[in-house]
């Protein structure tokens, strides 16, 4: 199944921002080639932008020990499995005690590299990273591929409590919510929303031989969804026939 997350507030667009670019980063960083490592290092030059503007690593402490006492509530309640839950309680404990042990801000040993912040300020510039620009990257690229591992080993190594403790709250907060199976007719689909506690993020689900997309407009009162195609010149078209989906809706 092809899954959608749309993120209603800027706290969880930010997290699922964040673990995707952490994502591409560590794939590239696994491939090796230098080409794959000069994405993986532009990519981690994006994730500093994206914690700088916001209180990324309180925001996480804050969301781990709110879910640790949520967690330690649900002790000696019969429909749930002790040991799944000793273990999620062992995963947050350790994220949260990671997170803690770092005592600068996020990413700050990265921004103290000056080579690594002057490569960053002509990744702004396009095409501004060739080697006639900075010479020392390009020499650096030609090290060798056990060279730069190890390199992105100690600029990664500072952020994975980060990456850790991102993964945990948006795997506790894709498993909330019950499941609906809906169609859209006419590839559309409206809800109105309601109740005490509103969704912070929806997910939807189709079939991976769905030949068209959703569309997400949302806010705390109502979901609009619109599914398009693609033409051959890659423009959306609007979805005429029916869509089966699932919907999600996820709230920490």
């Amino acid at each position: 199944m092809a899954s959608y997350d749309y993120p209603f507030n800027e706290r969880i667009r930010t997290l699922l921002r964040v673990e995707d670019l952490f994502a591409k980063v560590l794939h590239n960083v696994e491939a090796g080639h230098e080409v794959h490592h000069h994405c993986a290092l532009l990519t981690l030059l994006q994730i500093l932008d994206v914690v700088d503007r916001a209180e990324l690593k309180l925001d996480l402490l804050q969301e781990l020990d709110r879910q640790k006492t949520v967690m330690l509530m649900l002790k000696g309640n019969p429909a749930i499995a002790p040991k799944k839950l000793d273990g999620i309680l062992d995963d947050i404990n350790s994220a949260a005690e990671a997170l803690r042990s770092e005592t600068t801000k996020l990413g700050q040993t990265l921004r103290a590299n000056e080579w690594l912040m002057s490569i960053k300020q002509r990744a702004g510039i396009p095409g501004g990273v060739c080697e006639f620009d900075v010479p020392s990257y390009h020499y650096w690229l030609g090290l060798g591929e056990a060279r730069r591992r190890e390199d992105f080993k100690t600029w990664l190594t500072p952020l994975l409590p980060m990456h850790s403790a991102i993964g945990i709250i948006l795997h506790i907060l894709r498993g909330s919510g019950a499941t609906t199976k809906l169609v859209a007719d006419n590839g559309a689909y409206q809800q109105m929303l309601g109740g005490a506690k509103p969704a912070q993020m929806l997910r939807i689900e189709v079939a991976d031989d769905l030949t068209c997309f959703p569309e997400v407009s949302a806010n705390k009162y109502a979901i609009n969804i619109r599914f398009n195609s693609l033409d051959s010149t890659q423009k959306p078209q609007k979805c005429d026939a029916d869509v089966k989906f699932s919907l999600t809706l996820c709230n920490l």
